[in-house]
């Protein structure tokens, strides 16, 4: 069993009992920075095994100045609630998919066009280099703080109730769940499937009840949640590859001092790295661990899919709607024409 095995199934023994935030060793004194970090991942999800390393980092690289609290499964409210925290003080970092904050930062998204990346070395390189760089200054200039690191969500899978997805034509008029976001909607539209938003929070209880016959997560958000409780066939996609942008409220990162700002960026983006590496991992061996628990799964040619799109005019449409200036950044990035 490896470390990240070790710490997810000592985690996920006390998931139930979480009711209330992370706890963590505290100081004898109180801090002279108490702030909050939420996320939409459950307990166990690598994301909250790195972020509570880092905030024990940070608590005590900094001398107990800095208290972090993590609070995870979206127990601050949904996504887009505490997004609405976050710029408003009330939440002070919160990682998010880029493609969920577009509802505040358009071009934020970028990275979620569909089948634009092969392979996780085309994340990196894009999302380490260029299209990083453009991404986050397209944040900052909404009046939010990000890391530099984006944390791995994974490359995304659908799932159904009902049939396996094997072609285009399999997703029309396929009930799915996706995410609060225009570009994710835009997508399924263009397979013509019937896309319904709905917040991750509210996803589980939606498959089980019928309100949807499919959602699309990757690999390691599925085990976490259990999906296949409610879902029964896995169409390995790859439509999409999401990260989770560190993002902080501009005022409270103003208020921490040079050097305390230093601690918590390095241990944050040390920390993403540190989660690449364990989603990584993880995907080597979740695919045979989610078929013993009954997932029936099959590969997907994606060319039909990707040309599906284009014969819809997805991407002439996001060219549009990003921008030249970006469009060529992903080109570049992705290293071949889109649109």
């Amino acid at each position: 069993m490896t470390t990240i095995d070790r710490r997810l199934l000592l985690l996920g023994a006390g998931a139930g009992l979480l009711a209330a935030p992370f706890i963590r060793p505290g100081t004898a004194r109180a801090a002279e920075f108490s702030y909050k970090l939420a996320n939409n991942q459950p307990l166990e999800h690598p994301s909250n095994v790195r972020g509570m390393e880092a905030v024990k980092a940070i608590l005590e690289e900094s001398g107990g100045r800095v208290d972090i609290q993590i609070f995870p499964s979206n127990q601050l409210g949904a996504d887009t609630d505490v997004l609405g925290q976050l710029r408003a003080g009330g939440v002070e970092f919160f990682m998010l998919s880029p493609v969920i904050l577009s509802t505040l930062v358009p071009n934020a998204s970028i990275n979620g066009i569909g089948f634009a990346f092969p392979n996780y070395d085309a994340v990196w390189k894009a999302m380490d280099g260029e299209l990083g760089a453009y991404a986050r200054g397209q944040i900052e200039a909404a009046g939010l703080v990000v890391m530099d690191k984006i944390w791995d969500n994974g490359f995304r899978q659908i799932t159904s109730s009902t049939k396996p997805i094997v072609t285009p034509g399999d997703l029309e008029g396929f009930k799915i769940r996706v995410p609060v976001s225009p570009l994710w909607t835009s997508m399924f539209t263009a397979f013509g499937a019937s896309p319904t938003s709905i917040n991750f929070a509210e996803v589980y209880p939606a498959l089980q009840t019928g309100v949807v016959d499919g959602q699309e997560n990757p690999l390691t958000i599925m085990k976490v949640a259990k999906m296949w409780e409610v879902q029964k066939y896995c169409s390995m996609t790859n439509h999409m590859w999401d990260g989770f942008w560190m993002l902080g409220n501009r005022r409270a990162w103003a208020a921490l001092p040079a050097d305390l700002q230093e601690i918590v960026a390095r241990n944050f983006n040390a920390g993403a790295e540190r989660q690449r590496a364990d989603i990584m991992a993880l995907n080597a061996s979740l695919k045979d661990e989610l078929a013993a628990n009954g997932f029936t799964f099959n590969d997907v040619d994606p060319a039909p899919f990707e040309a599906k799109l284009r014969e819809a005019g997805f991407y002439a449409e996001w060219k549009k709607t990003y921008g030249d200036e970006a469009w060529a950044i992903l080109e570049s990035a992705v290293g071949r024409a889109l649109a």
